[in-house]
This record gives C-alpha cells, sequence and structure tokens, in this order.
C-alpha cells in the first residue's frame, strides 16, 4: 500500500542543528517535517561536550579570526534562549556550568598562549584571581593561570528535549537506506519515498535539507548530488567515572603552540548519578589510531600529570571513536562559519561546531526568503498513521 502527503520542507538529521532548524522554519511559516535514522542526537551532538563557546580556540593564537568573530556572540544569543527571551524557547534546558574556564599550569610557554589568547578576546575573557579559584582547584600546590570564559555548558540530553518540544508530532524515525528520491520533469528533487512497514510512503515538498552529519554523504549519494562534499575528521574520546571526581569545566592549555587546548573536560552525572569527566582536547586528537587500552592509558597519565591532587584510584575509564563531519571546501580547513551547499531544490548543511547551530539555521531561512519559497501546503504533513516518533538517544555513559 502507498500513502502519500505533501508539505513545504523536509529535514534529514534529528542533531541539535536539524531540531534548530525545524523550529525556525515552522516559526518561518512553513509546514515541515524532520526524519532520524537512529535516534535523536545519536551521532555528534551527543558525543559533543554541550559547550556553548565564544570562540576561544581560534583566538589562542593572539589574532581575531574569521571563525572566532562569528562565534563571539553565539554565548550570548543561547543564553536569551536559555532565559525564555530568544528565537526559540529552551527554559527547560539544563546549564551543567554557566561558567567555563581556561587554565594553564606553570610552564612559561602555557601561561604565554594563555595570555596572548585572552588579550583577542578582551571584555569576554576575565583573570580570576586565586581566592576565586573553583573548589576544583582545592590541594592543587601550583594552581597556575585561571582565566573565566563567557563559554557555558549545557546538558546536551535536555537540549534535544527542549528543541523537539511542541514538534514532536512532526519528528519521524526511518530506517536507514529505507529512502530514494525522485525527481520532477525539470530535473529537481521533488519527492522522497519511504520504506515502511505498511508498503511505501511518498512525500512531496518544495526543498530538502540534509543536516545528518556522517549522514550527509549517503543522503548525497540516494540524492545523486554532486556540488556538496563531506570529510570526516576523527575523535577519540574518553569518559571517566568516579565518585572522587569533583566538578570541573575547563580548557587546559599545554606548552605546545597548537591551537587546540591540551585537554577539554566537561562534568556529567550518569544514570546512577555517579561523576563523569568527559575528555576532549588534543587528547582526542592524537587518539586516532590508538588501541581503546592505550587510549585510556594516556589520558590517566595525562590526568595524573595535569592534577595531581585528584584521586583517580576508583576511576573507571572507557573510550569511543566519532567522526565529526564537514564540508569539503578547497583549503580542506573547517569552513569559519555554519555552511550549506544548494543543489536541485536540497540543502547540504553543516553548522561545523554546535554553537553554531542557530547560525545555520538563520542561514537556511535567509536563503528561502530570498529564493522566494512560500508556504503552499494547505495542512502539514501528518504521516503519523504510517511512521513512528523519533526518540532521544541516551548519553554514552548511560
Amino acid at each position: 500500500m502507498t500513502s502519500s502527503y505533501s508539505t513545504d520542507i523536509v529535514i534529514f538529521g534529528g542533531g541539535i542543528a536539524g531540531l534548530w532548524l525545524l523550529n525556525r522554519l515552522r516559526q518561518d511559516g512553513y509546514s515541515t517535517i524532520l526524519f532520524e535514522t537512529d535516534r535523536l542526537g545519536s551521532g555528534q551532538t551527543l558525543a559533543s561536550q554541550g559547550i556553548i563557546h565564544g570562540g576561544l580556540k581560534y583566538a589562542l593564537s593572539g589574532s581575531l579570526t574569521g571563525a572566532s568573530n562569528v562565534i563571539a556572540d553565539m554565548p550570548a544569543r543561547w543564553r536569551r534562549c536559555l532565559a525564555g527571551e530568544g528565537d526559540i524557547d529552551l527554559r527547560s534546558c539544563r546549564v551543567l556550568s554557566e561558567h567555563y574556564y581556561m587554565w594553564s599550569d606553570s610552564g612559561v610557554r602555557s601561561k604565554l598562549k594563555t595570555f596572548l589568547g585572552s588579550k583577542s578576546l578582551v571584555g569576554r575573557v576575565a583573570a580570576v584571581a586565586k581566592q576565586d579559584y573553583p573548589e576544583f582547584f582545592n590541594g592543587a600546590k601550583s594552581p597556575g593561570m585561571l582565566y573565566q570564559l563567557p563559554d557555558f555548558v549545557v546538558d546536551t540530553e535536555s537540549l534535544l528535549d527542549a528543541l523537539a518540544g511542541t514538534h514532536r508530532d512532526h519528528i519521524f524515525s526511518v530506517r536507514p537506506g529505507s529512502y530514494s528520491f525522485q525527481r520532477n520533469d525539470e530535473g529537481q528533487i521533488a519527492q522522497v519515498t519511504l520504506e515502511v512497514d505498511s508498503g511505501e510512503t511518498v512525500i512531496a515538498a518544495q526543498r530538502f535539507v540534509f543536516c545528518a552529519g556522517s549522514g550527509n554523504q549517503q543522503l548525497i549519494d540516494a540524492a545523486k548530488l554532486t556540488r556538496p562534499k563531506t570529510q570526516l575528521r576523527p575523535l577519540h574520546m574518553i569518559y571517566a567515572k568516579g565518585d572522587s571526581l569533583p566538578p570541573a569545566f575547563l580548557h587546559c592549555i599545554g606548552d605546545s603552540f597548537s591551537l587546540t587546548p591540551k585537554l577539554t573536560v566537561t562534568s556529567h552525572s550518569d544514570a546512577t548519578g555517579k561523576t563523569v569527566w568527559y575528555l576532549g582536547g588534543e587528547l582526542a586528537e592524537a587518539g586516532v589510531g590508538r588501541t581503546e587500552d592505550a587510549q585510556i592509558a594516556a589520558a590517566r597519565t595525562l590526568l595524573e600529570e595535569l592534577f595531581p591532587w585528584i584521586d583517580l584510584s576508583d576511576v573507571e575509564f572507557h573510550s569511543f571513536a566519532i567522526d565529526r563531519a564537514e564540508p569539503k571546501v578547497d583549503s580542506h580547513f573547517r569552513p569559519d562559519d555554519a555552511y550549506f551547499v544548494a543543489e536541485d531544490n536540497t540543502l547540504v548543511a553543516w553548522p561545523t561546531k554546535l554553537t553554531l547551530s542557530p547560525r545555520l539555521a538563520d542561514k537556511i531561512s535567509e536563503h528561502l526568503t530570498l529564493a522566494g519559497l512560500v508556504a503552499t501546503a494547505s495542512t502539514d504533513a501528518d504521516p503519523g498513521q504510517v511512521l513512528q516518533a523519533a526518540q532521544i538517544a541516551n548519553s554514552r555513559w548511560d
């Protein structure tokens, strides 16, 4: 049996970027539905550390880049949404830490890099007096230099829940590879056919948006697009659980002149309430190609070196690999801003950073307006009788 529906826009990809875009396009008056081939946030979203940052990583060289300029205003924009005063109401999203810190040990190069980073972010980075250091540093014999950033950390599961919000009736789960795209007489993609238990479901739409992270390549291939190009940057992430771990939210700036922090730490809780340290930065990048045991050994050694006052005796370590999906541009570097490529009624999109998800929605909304796209679907597509609602994924440590 074949069922047919019509909508203005179809989004593929249920991470933060796709869900933010769903909210924005429905606010713009477009009938919009979203498809996810796994669980919401199961890819890069829940693999992220939830840091809403203002460009530190791009300023450590001592000069402002395009990326740091674009990102600089993002924390304030997110905070407005968290207060219920922005373009999307995120009041139900939990903030894990209102502050994020940049910390250097006693190394001369480390201090210099931290200083240069702070100077290039004048007005947004504040040195922290020793008496005001977070409790995490209690017991540290040489606390180094600490700067408070405008960044903060959100709980990504509650963020997903907040963004799904009142739009759950328009968010559906589909099987990987169960879709095919059809073109009209003008050669434009006009509909997608989904294989479902009862047969087939055909969704006609004016535009299709691929916002599926590493899944974008499969969608590009299925739609036979030629212009969008993708690339993957792998990471080997670590998370550590232990009752002795105090909350920590900081970039640890190393002695090398790498623009990536030596270690990035965020703190979370698992389903039992146990503290989880989630570790990224140079550790995650350098760990690509290491076995799990080797990466865990490297993480333990690094933590003991950086934080010798922290008891790690009861801490259990785990690792997993994740790919960051990005557009492949001529320079092969990550673009400074959110990015999309338009081809045949289809937009292939990447926020490039979690922080830039609102920017991606801005850019796509503006593109559709300039293209003269007018909402024409008389009623919202309602394939809920044949498709299942997509559920939110759990964090790796749960």
